[in-house]
């Protein structure tokens, strides 16, 4: 956190500047994103106009120009729409990982997703995460399926809390996660030890 804080005054790049801000707000700023986005869309249509964008811009507290501020909507509207909408926003701010990492994350993923049908759900949880151990399971205050859906909402983006985790969802959150650890074995062992990955 304190490095992203550091290097936002050094980066010219405006999405640099943003991706920075979030990961200055910890491990959870990239999801963080999806309140900002949500705060921003003043007309509720999941897209973001130039001026949405910017007045949300302001509001995060990040200092551009207003020639950075077009240069930064330039940089998430990829289909040259005049909007921005939430996917294109999450993949443009989102930290990249590299190769190791994301075949970490995909393996992780792909042991939750039992049906292999791109979403994880309660059903594809169960007999993959036990929550045997957890204390509120062992005291009795919650059911299995409650702390499953804890863990479900835990990487869903704030924009879809439908109960059912995406792979987008599960990047979103592990991007941020890759961005605090800076050394590849230490991933590894992180994903390998949280997930049972072999």
């Amino acid at each position: 956190m304190a490095v992203a804080r550091r290097k936002i005054s050094q980066t010219t790049d405006p999405v640099e500047k943003l991706r920075l801000l979030c990961l200055s707000r910890g491990a959870a700023g990239i999801l963080g994103m999806g309140k900002v986005f949500r705060r921003m869309d003043d007309d509720g249509s999941h897209n973001l106009n130039m001026e949405e964008f910017s007045k949300g811009i302001r509001e995060t507290g990040l200092r551009l120009s207003d020639e950075e501020t077009e240069q930064l909507f330039q940089a998430f509207d990829k289909d040259n729409e005049g909007t921005v909408n939430y996917e294109e926003f999450l993949v443009a701010i989102r930290p990249k990982m590299n190769e190791r990492r994301k075949k970490l994350v995909d393996m992780a993923f792909d042991k939750l997703d039992k049906t292999d049908d791109g979403v994880v759900t309660l059903e594809d949880l169960k007999g993959v995460y036990s929550v045997q151990k957890h204390p509120k399971y062992q005291s009795g205050e919650m059911t299995e399926e409650q702390i499953l859906e804890t863990v479900i909402k835990k990487f869903e983006n704030n924009t879809s809390v439908d109960g059912k985790l995406t792979k987008e969802e599960f990047y979103d959150y592990y991007s941020g996660i890759s961005a605090s650890i800076d050394q590849d074995a230490y991933f590894d062992l992180m994903m390998r030890n949280a997930w049972g990955i072999k």
